[in-house]
């Protein structure tokens, strides 16, 4: 059995993660009025792909030379799904066996789902149950998984920034079922607009949070998140709307040979005030992972990661037949 410590750095920072080598990648015009940290761009489509592309594997090999456990799925962009490389809305693992599938907002979202992703985790790791939320876009109920939720895993809680991403309704059933609190705020950006994902201005790690306070409306609300992050014995510390521009909250804690780490952009880590990076690094090491024309699509290094919070079958190496 694991210590307790290291159960409890697991269950807040996978050691293994899954994650999808886009091969067609380009800003999604489906999501472009509702995703306010999208960037159009009038570089070619062929040019941004190879740069992607090439992002993607310098990633990973960053990743994989931390001790992280890195399983690489290819799109080869056959499906026009062009935010594949952002698997985390579409599908989370939890501790006990259980697998959650989302729905999704955009029509070439959901197309993203993968049976073979499904299958490689059933096959590696002791998978009790697969809940498939994704027949809920019929009704238009979205849920777009650890987008939408920024989840504590050791609290229980969901927190949620209100949006058209993540459905009140499907949010009462993922908690109801994976045994979960929800914390809904409403959250704007320094224009104004809706924030469309909870996870670009949050992370949640296992002894430090990252969060863009000054984006929650309501100041009680804003006392409560931090109150119950503090619970847990977290140093939460405060991004500004520049650092939350800057995907600063957009950030993973996971868990390499060397211990724990924060994964995040080089543009996050350059956002970073000096007083909030040297607070941060005073907790665990960072990794800036340079990924500018992936963020072009209003998503950085947490939407690239979907952590797995499941137990392996067997302690042999896992693969999944590409390890580029």
């Amino acid at each position: 059995m694991l210590p307790n410590t290291l159960r409890r750095n697991l269950m807040q920072a996978p050691d293994t993660v899954v994650m999808i080598r886009p091969h067609a990648f380009h800003p999604n015009p489906e999501t472009l009025a509702d995703n306010g940290f999208q960037r159009p761009t009038d570089i070619g489509r062929d040019t941004v792909a190879a740069r992607a592309l090439a992002e993607f594997d310098t990633a990973v090999g960053q990743l994989r030379d931390s001790g992280v456990d890195v399983n690489v799925f290819d799109d080869d962009g056959s499906r026009d799904t062009p935010d594949s490389v952002f698997p985390n809305n579409w599908f989370s693992t939890h501790t006990g066996g259980h697998v959650a599938i989302y729905p999704m907002h955009a029509p070439s979202r959901r197309r993203e789902r993968r049976t073979d992703v499904i299958e490689f985790l059933k096959r590696n790791f002791r998978v009790q149950e697969v809940i498939d939320y994704s027949g809920l876009e019929e009704d238009g109920l979205i849920l777009e998984g650890t987008g939408a939720m920024v989840l504590d895993h050791i609290g229980r809680l969901a927190f949620v920034a209100r949006s058209n991403r993540a459905n009140p309704i499907a949010l009462e059933r993922f908690c109801t079922n994976f045994g979960y609190e929800p914390m809904v705020f409403e959250a704007r950006d320094s224009a104004g607009r809706e924030i469309y994902h909870t996870n670009v201005l949050m992370c949640v790690g296992t002894e430090v949070a990252l969060v863009g306070l000054d984006t929650v409306v309501n100041p009680d609300r804003r006392s409560e998140i931090v109150e119950r992050l503090e619970e847990s014995g977290r140093d939460v510390i405060a991004l500004s709307q520049a650092e939350i521009a800057g995907f600063a909250g957009n950030a993973i804690e996971l868990t390499g040979k060397d211990g724990r780490f924060l994964a995040l952009s080089r543009t996050a880590h350059d956002s970073l005030s000096p007083p909030n990076r040297a607070r941060l690094q005073s907790t665990l090491p960072l990794l800036p992972l340079n990924v500018p024309t992936i963020e072009l699509a209003g998503g950085s290094v947490r939407c690239m990661i979907a952590g797995i919070h499941l137990t392996p079958r067997t302690a042999t190496t896992i693969t999944t037949g590409d390890r580029k």
